[in-house]
């Protein structure tokens, strides 16, 4: 296990819990990969959280491919609120950022469990609709799992000092 930063602002990290909900209510963030000539690439994908860990899909082939292959380390941002207040000079501002191993998911089984859980949290109460997708699209597709090692959630203060009232 890595060791990672603590958050500088502690008193605007958010909790675990509030971490997680967000997590499951995001439908897209931002993964960050080690890319080519070791350029940073960060690309917005779709998204579900599960138990301590994301999965995402994806083609069978790409610069997002290359580089979880080519480096297991990744992260994870999600922006839950981002309301520019112009006469504050600020922001209000809600995320999160996970840490963790990224890795294409190679094991049958596991990658069905993987895209019907995507399945389902985009187009829930759909069964038939699902199994038709995953009949004509599952060769043609990787699912990845991000096993979480480090998750911070962090707010503006004035949302946290909203809370707290």
């Amino acid at each position: 296990m890595e060791n990672f930063r603590e958050m500088r602002r502690k008193r605007q990290q958010l909790s675990d819990e509030e971490s997680i909900r967000i997590l499951k209510t995001a439908t897209a963030g931002t993964l960050a990969l080690l890319g080519d000539e070791d350029y940073p690439y960060a690309v917005p994908i779709s998204f579900v959280y599960n138990d301590g860990r994301l999965y995402f899909h994806s083609a069978l082939s790409g610069h997002k491919v290359d580089a979880i292959r080519k480096h297991d380390k990744a992260s994870f941002c999600v922006v839950e609120k981002d309301e520019v207040r112009p006469e504050k000079y600020t922001t209000f501002f809600r995320s999160v950022i996970a840490f963790g191993r990224i890795h294409i998911v190679e094991d049958e089984a596991e990658k069905m469990e993987i895209i019907k859980l995507l399945g389902k949290r985009y187009n829930p109460n759909d069964e038939e609709g699902l199994t038709k997708e995953i009949e004509s699209g599952f060769s043609h597709m990787l699912a990845i799992r991000f096993d979480i090692e480090h998750l911070t959630g962090k707010e503006a203060v004035e949302l946290m000092k909203a809370r707290k009232q």
